[in-house]
């Protein structure tokens, strides 16, 4: 198969030249002439296409856009201005979003299934253990632009489930000059950046440094992440190179959700305590691009990638005290630490060992490089677009966890659980639960071939045909006997081997009806292959506790998604529209499926067969005398389409419906809603220039209902929908000082983003209710200045 593709690789880059006589020369191809918006529809960008002939839809910013929204971050950007896009606030803190595009996920957390594919100059930045997605690690003051490109695209290979994102970052040819800004407000939160481009016509350099620092809006809810960026360039006639740097090193407190009883009682009050992520990143990677002739473009990357992360996580235990004064598992088999003994279920000073700290390092290492071609020239004198590609890529993953058994501090100190109290973070006994830890390293091999030509069949009819081939080879072992934290009983438990690979095509066609309307439809496929950890958690008889313990690594297969896509797009008078619909398929989809833990975090993965996502889309952008706007709505039916029985530890109305004595079962029927997705996203917003200096602008974010996770069945009450208002305002002093401010959450709303099933009496007996929620942040303001030079 892979000798059978190569020569198909080969072949291609070679068609051009044997039908040489059949080219004319691409000073003529339709990128020439006057100046239009050219999308990057490959993942090494490339030459691009106009808008108009590309058969998918393509939501785009530039730097511009960004600072003036003035938006946290590249996630905040996206769920205050792009359509089909909210946030799931899960763990609670600014830089940990999970980020939905039309129900399919890019989010820093294990054991999410994950459905978009992210890239930075060329590289897919989906971490190699759980194809997640690290927003704290993207400082926004490097990007240049961004593309979120919709439906199954195979260009953009693995993880193209509903999208993907393509991000550029800037360099000293795009963003010459130097730029400094600092803002400050509420949650004492405290943010810095600075930057410097420069170039002689030959040589420049960019460089950008960010900071951010806050206490956090909710108790014990510190956080600070520091991010540089660099590059070095190099530009002549026909050659680019650029060599880009990115450093990072972030400590994120994320608590999480909070029993519903108790935001009742004061929504700033947390559950448990710490949540804590330490992320370290670096990442080299030399891309560049190279014109052979006038109609031949070739273009590539190399990088290298790491990043380190560590976790600590308390959390209230699941062992039990056996009536002796040990603990004991949920099996009722007795708990025994690193030296061998059984553990006490108090302290020495008769304090309850009633909590557990989570406690995991993850060294990620990634590199590899794709190269393609770009050929411009005519084909039987019609314009023509010819890219051709290759890419390879590996990644490396030392995964280590351990439970210690732990106090919680409100016990300790003699205060009372059950009430409030700022303070519920654990004290660790030294003593670990060796049976819950795990030492394992796994090995990712990805490589692919991709073809796509874009042919005007007419002036106004094109067609777009596109295929990728997909191989991936994933290896894991266990490394229990390298810790005295892990129980070594099994050593070949966690051993296993697994082949992927796929075809996916897609085909397209747009047409012009005029210069000011046009419309356009596609047909794609994608897939992913199973991760590292979904695979290393995967039997329901070993479940494991994300990120965490891993006991088995039965075969999952590969989700594959069908994807159609159409609709119009134009302009009319001073505004600019674009309506349109799609349907994606999974097929075999990969869910996490609970079967405890006071947060749920126990539990495994599976394929539960077809869910599909279906929608419409409505996006307007106009200007009228001194105001900037825009409007969109989106509608997204995200539904399991085969039915299955859930397991569901803290469901309310679970039964055992295996008949096999576990009673904590949910039947999914065809229909049901997948959680955490709203049906209805409605945004508003725009800028109001009083002068060309002093401007006035705001936005509104309106998200329907959605149904809590561990929920799919659909037999609880939904999260309540909300609406969100915020506002800013830009003063221009003179030509290097700036003054700005902004409000989040204009009229102080109460809402939460996401739910959950947990067990809440593990820590407050006098709980009943099981539903867990994801509370967004009060009114909030920030005041800052910038200067520029």
């Amino acid at each position: 198969m892979s000798r059978y593709f190569t020569l198909l690789f080969l072949g291609g880059i070679a068609i051009p030249f044997i039908l040489k006589s059949q080219f004319v020369n691409a000073e003529d191809d339709i990128l020439e002439g006057e100046e239009i918006e050219v999308i990057g529809i490959t993942p090494t960008h490339g030459v691009g296409l106009p808008r108009e002939l590309i058969p998918y839809s393509v939501q785009s910013a530039t730097s511009t856009d960004l600072a003036r929204t003035q938006s946290l971050d590249l996630a905040d950007f996206f769920n205050r201005n792009l359509s089909s896009v909210h946030i799931n606030e899960a763990q609670n803190n600014p830089l940990q979003p999970d980020v939905q595009f039309r129900g399919f996920t890019a989010s820093p957390l294990l054991g999410l299934p994950q459905g978009l594919a992210i890239y930075q100059n060329g590289v897919r930045i989906n971490e190699p253990f759980g194809d997640t997605m690290n927003w704290d690690l993207v400082p926004e003051s490097s990007i240049a632009s961004i593309n979120l490109v919709g439906g199954a695209n195979p260009i953009f290979g693995l993880n193209t489930l509903g999208g993907a994102i393509s991000i550029t970052t800037k360099n000293g040819f795009t963003h010459p000059g130097h730029y400094a800004e600092a803002y400050g407000g509420s949650f004492e939160r405290i943010v810095g950046t600075i930057e410097s481009g420069w170039n002689n016509g030959t040589w420049g350099y960019y460089f950008t440094g960010n900071y951010f620092d806050e206490e956090g809006w909710r108790d014990d809810s510190p956080s600070d992440a520091l991010n540089l960026f660099g590059v070095l360039s190099y530009r002549d006639k026909d050659t680019t190179l650029d060599l880009n740097v990115n450093i990072a090193d972030t400590d994120l407190i994320g608590n999480g959700a909070s029993p519903v009883e108790l935001l009742a009682l004061d929504r700033e009050a947390i559950f448990t305590s710490p949540d804590q992520t330490e992320n370290e990143l670096y990442f080299v990677n030399l891309q560049g691009s190279h014109w052979l002739t006038n109609s031949i473009q070739t273009s590539g990357n190399i990088f290298y990638r790491r990043i380190d992360t560590d976790t600590f996580n308390g959390d209230g235990t699941e062992f039990e005290d056996d009536g002796t004064g040990l603990l004991v598992d949920e099996d009722g088999e007795l708990v025994e630490d690193q030296f061998g003994n059984n553990i006490a279920s108090t302290n020495a000073n008769g304090t309850e060992r009633n909590a557990i700290n989570n406690i995991s390092t993850r060294e990620q290492e990634g590199f590899g490089g794709t190269l393609q071609t770009t050929f411009l020239s005519d084909l039987f004198n019609h314009n023509n677009q010819l890219i051709v590609g290759a890419s390879y890529q590996q990644g490396v993953i030392d995964f280590f966890q351990a439970t210690e058994i732990a106090t919680l501090v409100c016990e300790f100190t003699g205060g009372d659980c059950e009430i409030p109290s700022a303070d519920r973070s654990t004290t660790g006994s030294g003593l670990f639960a060796v049976e819950e830890g795990t030492r394992v390293k796994a090995h990712n091999r990805n490589w692919s071939l991709y073809v796509t030509d874009t042919f005007n069949v007419t002036d106004r009819l094109a067609m777009t045909v596109s295929a990728r081939y997909n191989n991936s080879h994933i290896v894991t072992g266990d490394r229990s006997s390298r810790s005295n934290l892990v129980d070594p009983d099994d050593p070949e438990d966690l051993n296993g081997e697994h082949d992927y690979d796929r075809i996916n095509p897609a085909v397209g066609l747009t047409f012009q009806m005029n210069p000011q309307h046009s419309v356009y439809a596609s047909y794609s496929e994608s897939s992913r292959a199973p991760t590292p950890i979904e695979l290393l958690c995967a039997d329901p008889d070993a479940p494991c506790n994300l990120p965490n313990a891993f006991l088995a690594d039965p075969p999952l297969e590969q989700v594959v998604t069908e994807s159609f896509e159409g609709g119009f797009r134009g302009n009319f008078n001073n505004i600019a529209y674009h309506v349109g619909g799609f349907h994606a398929t999974n097929k075999d989809d990969i869910i996490f499926t609970s079967t405890g833990g006071v947060s749920s975090n126990e539990g495994f993965f599976r394929n539960v067969g077809e869910t599909r996502r279906v929608g419409g889309e409505l996006n307007l952008v106009g200007a009228w005398n001194k105001l900037d706007w825009f409007l969109n709505y989106s509608f997204v039916d995200a539904t399991f389409r085969s039915p299955f029985i859930a397991a569901s530890a803290n469901h309310p109305n679970a039964e055992d419906l295996n008949g096999d004595g576990e009673d904590a079962e949910i039947q999914v029927d065809n229909g049901d809603r997948i959680p955490g997705i709203p049906r209805h996203i409605f945004k508003l917003g725009g800028d109001y220039y009083f002068t060309p200096g002093f401007s006035i602008g705001g936005d509104l974010v309106y998200n329907s209902d959605q149904f809590l996770r561990g929920d799919e069945a659909n037999l609880l009450d939904t999260v309540d929908g909300y609406a969100v208002v915020n506002v800013r305002g830009k003063y221009k002093i003179n030509n290097s000082f700036t003054l700005f401010a902004r409000i989040n959450n204009l009229f102080n709303t109460d809402y939460e983003t996401f739910g959950l099933l947990g067990e809440a009496d593990e820590i407050f007996d006098e709980f009943e209710d099981p539903r867990f929620l994801g509370p967004g942040a009060p009114i909030s303001g920030f005041i800052g200045v910038a200067f520029e030079f």
